[in-house]
């Protein structure tokens, strides 16, 4: 069964518009209800939110969804999505809901799942709930409708969690740390944490009005972080998205340094912690998880030390298949959704942010130092926004165009072609040792998407 409603991340698209409004949403919910309802007699469900102003209107109808088949709901009120999937475990729920549309504009909205243990959920749930959307509502009686409450202090407990995963005889003591928030979910979590672990914070884009989330801020605008950083003179910049579920971090002298490149960091530092006399050897890194995205030169300086590296899908919830089915700890993407499962259960910009920190606290060197081995591959990705009903896969100028750059390139480069879960883009990624060649064919291949 193909899925109509789910993306590669829940569900998403402009609010007001099919499937993102009240109406879909409460039956959303109540589809939910009923397919938890068919292993739990009485099931609570935790609903957290990103900073939109459309999120109001969204955890009203998936309230009275829940309500409407028997399920029990506890409002977070704005959490980043990392801190539901924490609490959802912690508070022993059976079900963690994120309203969401991550890093897209405040137009847009989306609703996400998690599961009792805090993991994204398969394509098999998906495709159930799909079903059950298809069939009539069942309303409970009156006798029967679930309760709804809130958590108090949801904010905190998160900020615990996060400090707690920070090794306790390390402090960021004498370091000036920017955190741009991106006028997310975590508009006051993220300073929040680094400030009580000692650091001297400077936030930016920490002041949502539920329209600027995104707005020429956080990871996927990571310029207004650079140049914060520089004014500042700080040591290191934190960048966060929306919901604050995907990290890129920006060193004392305004350099940018994407997910690819924290992720070989953490795999770097893990390994020499269990090198070290008395080192962790708990949770060896035997391999990494990337996807069809990542770059090359990771690849290439993760065998170089030993260790595997495979990819999957994109999409965070196919990096950590890909863990769970190898039995390790460490993938992510080079878009900054980085999972070290020995942390968290899901992909979470601070705690991310927080091993890297620990990283160069630890061996008291820069970013730069602890990358010194390592350089990128240039990669160009433009993004070509389809028009409605647009069908890319049979376009035969793209098929001619692919294989003229895939001979082009050989063995030096690759392309990849595919089309975003979450927006209605056809994403185009060449990468090649030769950065000119990389634009040029990169820009060969959108032409001809488009037509």
């Amino acid at each position: 069964m193909s899925r109509k409603y789910f993306g590669t991340d829940g569900i998403r698209g402009t609010v007001g518009q099919a499937p993102i409004t009240p109406d879909f949403v409460l039956r959303l919910a109540h589809a939910v209800g009923r397919v938890l309802k068919r292993t739990e007699a009485r099931p609570t469900v935790l609903i957290g939110k990103d900073t939109r102003i459309s999120g109001y209107m969204l955890e009203s109808a998936l309230e009275s969804g829940f309500n409407s088949a028997g399920v029990d709901v506890v409002l977070l009120g704005p959490l980043p999505t990392p801190g539901v999937a924490y609490l959802t475990r912690a508070q022993r729920a059976s079900l963690g809901v994120v309203i969401s549309a991550s890093h897209n504009a405040f137009p847009d909205n989306g609703i996400k799942f998690f599961n009792a243990q805090g993991a994204k959920l398969s394509d098999a749930w998906e495709e159930e709930v799909e079903s059950v959307l298809e069939e009539e509502p069942v309303w409970v009686d009156s006798s029967h409708l679930g309760r709804t409450r809130r958590l108090d202090d949801a904010a905190g407990r998160y900020i615990e969690f996060c400090k707690s995963t920070f090794p306790t005889d390390l402090t960021l003591k004498d370091l000036r740390i920017v955190v741009d928030a991106a006028h997310g979910a975590a508009y006051q979590i993220a300073p929040m944490v680094f400030h009580e672990l000692g650091a001297e914070v400077v936030p930016i884009a920490c002041a949502p009005d539920g329209l600027n989330i995104n707005d020429n801020v956080g990871a996927t605008h990571p310029q207004a972080l650079v140049d914060a950083v520089k004014a500042h003179r700080a040591d290191f910049g934190v960048s966060l998205d929306g919901d604050a579920d995907r990290l890129l971090m920006v060193d004392g002298a305004g350099r940018l340094y994407n997910g690819d490149e924290l992720l070989y960091l953490m795999v770097m530092a893990r390994l020499e912690s269990a090198a070290r006399p008395g080192g962790n050897r708990r949770n060896p890194v035997i391999g990494v998880v990337g996807t069809l995205m990542t770059n090359m030169a990771i690849e290439v300086a993760l065998k170089a030390r030993g260790v595997q590296f495979v990819r999957a899908k994109v999409g965070d919830r196919y990096v950590l298949e890909e863990l769970e089915k190898n039995k390790w700890i460490l993938g992510g993407e080079g878009s900054g959704h980085l999972l070290a499962l020995d942390k968290h259960s899901t992909g979470d910009g601070l705690i991310s942010a927080l091993q890297v920190l620990h990283a160069c606290v630890g061996a008291k060197k820069t970013l730069s130092e602890l990358l010194v081995d390592v350089t990128l591959f240039p990669q160009t990705l433009i993004n070509v926004r389809l028009q409605p009903g647009q069908d890319w896969k049979s376009n035969a100028k793209l098929a001619a165009e692919t294989l003229a750059v895939e001979s082009e390139l050989g063995d030096s480069g690759r392309l990849l072609i595919r089309a975003s879960g979450t927006e209605p883009l056809v994403r185009v990624m060449v990468e090649a040792r030769d950065e000119r060649q990389a634009k040029a064919c990169a820009q060969r291949l959108a032409d001809a998407v488009k037509g």
